[in-house]
């Protein structure tokens, strides 16, 4: 055939081919690191779970990355986009939960500081708060503070501010 035939596809260069086995490469390596949940949970084809559940218990770098580089290869012969779309969700679901976590703790922070407004805040915003206990924490907090002793108190204030959040949510 010539090249000038129009119904051929057209072929890739050996760059664009580099470049997407390492894209797929990349994708494997962010597999490797799921657990083994979400794995199940996006339905990987057996040959692909194998061989991710094989890199995941290789110690040896030379190996690991032949591995990894195998796994690329099982890449190529399916549709990987649906597989990036629930890495890339599984992903902005564990940013959430840290962006919530570092949340909780700067209001945990602003409270036993003193900020009182932060306190009146969380208290109407959130209809479902024992406000009894809440104070408690909060001054018991502040007292363990006040006297350098272990965090108990601001640990199970952030535990209730945490329980807070997740009611709400």
């Amino acid at each position: 055939m010539q090249p000038s035939d129009k119904d051929d596809p057209v072929e890739k260069s050996r760059t664009q081919l580099k470049k997407e086995a390492l894209r797929l490469q990349k994708t494997g390596e962010k597999l490797v690191a799921l657990s083994d949940e979400q794995l199940q949970r996006i339905g990987l084809p057996a040959v692909l779970l194998r061989a991710i559940g094989g890199a995941k218990t290789m110690k040896s770098h030379g190996a690991r990355r032949r591995q990894m580089q195998y796994i690329g290869s099982l890449m190529r012969k399916i549709d990987v986009v649906p597989i990036e779309r629930a890495i890339h969700t599984i992903e902005q679901g564990a940013y959430d939960q840290a962006r919530a976590f570092h949340k909780i703790e700067a209001w945990r922070d602003r409270l036993v500081g003193g900020d009182d407004g932060l306190m009146e805040t969380i208290l109407s915003t959130h209809s479902h708060v024992d406000r009894q206990r809440f104070g408690q924490l909060v001054r018991s907090a502040r007292k363990e503070k006040q006297k350098g002793a272990s965090p108990k108190s601001s640990r199970n204030l952030f535990r209730y501010l945490r329980e807070l959040v997740d009611r709400q949510g």
